[in-house]
């Protein structure tokens, strides 16, 4: 059976850890510092602590813009559940929006009628790698956080002032007030668990650097977690290139058949974290028909904020279709030719 998912650990992610246990240098150390320094090279940003959970990673960017108990905070209903989980555990009102059903992305006008509704704080996910318009979103003027754990290594192409496109990038990760890069198993670099939170900016950095300093050693990220992470950075580039590879390969198979892929730019306007694919037809039958072909899909959005709260959520048409038809077939870098080549023949027969 192919699986849905599988973390990509090569040989240099497991020399890299075994030499930090051979050096018994397993607790937040050099490795910690140098995977800070890397991850700053690669978004481009002036500060960044690596943390030993999203979940802590967003109580510091919460406390460091100040924000007081029981504000409200606008999330996507598609955001891992681990958001929703947190803010209420830290006092505050998760504000739940839909998204678009093209992207499963919050939109410019969701996010304006959430502010109406009385949320102060935007804690943006970039779904499945695809960015959303983060020029307009950022100039709404609330602050931004962002949750770029499926969409590292991606960038917006910055327009001019007469609205035309400019040769000039952007990186995902650097529009917000605060940025959050998760680590966990399931994000496209991963450390076993963890996060980095960045700083885009020098006076938000200051800001955040005052509890930076004063943290206590068990909300860092341990040089053992921090190795395996340091290499996934370092190798993104050469991983990334296998997915798309992959990815483009999915995606003309699927252009005979009635299921749809989400909007995205490809080339480096988004990352491939996964292959979601929307379908016209029933999970149950599609997924017993891979199911014959050895092949395994899950429900992309099973760990999500509506998965968890789904019953409240009910109103929330496009969310709520999504969860129940969009899914996920297996792509990561470790499979083979064959493998692929078999996932691709399905993704051209889907019932």
């Amino acid at each position: 059976m192919i699986k849905t998912y599988s973390t990509t650990i090569r040989r240099k992610e497991m020399d890299a850890v075994l030499t930090c246990m051979v050096d018994e240098n397993i607790g937040p150390g050099e490795l910690n510092g140098k995977l800070i320094q890397q991850v700053k090279e690669f978004i481009k940003c002036d500060g960044a602590v690596a943390l030993r959970s999203p979940a802590i990673a967003l109580s510091y960017a919460l406390k460091a813009l100040s924000v007081e108990k029981a504000t409200k905070i606008m999330i996507s209903a598609l955001a891992p559940a681990w958001q929703y989980q947190t803010l209420v555990d830290l006092g505050y009102i998760p504000q739940v929006l839909d998204v678009e059903e093209t992207t499963g992305l919050l939109s410019v006008e969701t996010i304006k009628q959430g502010m109406l509704d009385g949320g102060k704080v935007l804690l943006l996910h970039e779904t499945e790698g695809i960015l959303p318009d983060l020029e307009n979103i950022v100039s709404l003027g609330i602050p931004v956080i962002e949750d770029i754990s499926h969409s590292a290594g991606s960038f917006v192409a910055v327009k001019n002032d007469d609205g035309t496109v400019s040769d000039v990038k952007k990186a995902s990760g650097t529009f917000g007030v605060y940025t959050i890069l998760g680590l966990e198993e399931r994000d496209v670099i991963t450390s076993g668990g963890g996060a980095i939170l960045l700083s885009p900016g020098r006076r938000e950095w200051i800001v955040l650097k005052k509890y930076v300093d004063v943290a206590p050693e068990t909300d860092l990220l341990p040089d053992i977690n921090a190795a395996l992470a340091w290499i996934q950075v370092k190798e993104f580039a050469r991983n990334e290139k296998t997915r798309k590879e992959i990815f483009n390969m999915y995606q003309h198979a699927c252009m005979i058949g009635r299921h749809k892929l989400y909007a995205r730019e490809l080339d480096d306007g988004s990352t491939v974290s996964a292959f979601p694919l929307v379908l016209a037809s029933s999970y149950k039958d599609v997924k017993q028909y891979a199911a014959k072909k050895d092949i395994e899909i899950q429900l992309a959005y099973e760990n999500s904020v509506f998965a968890l709260k789904q019953d409240e959520l009910d109103s929330l048409i496009h969310a709520k279709s999504l969860y129940l038809r969009c899914v996920h077939f297996p792509l990561y870098p470790r499979l083979t030719k064959s493998e692929t080549a078999k996932i691709v023949k399905v993704l051209g027969s889907l019932p």
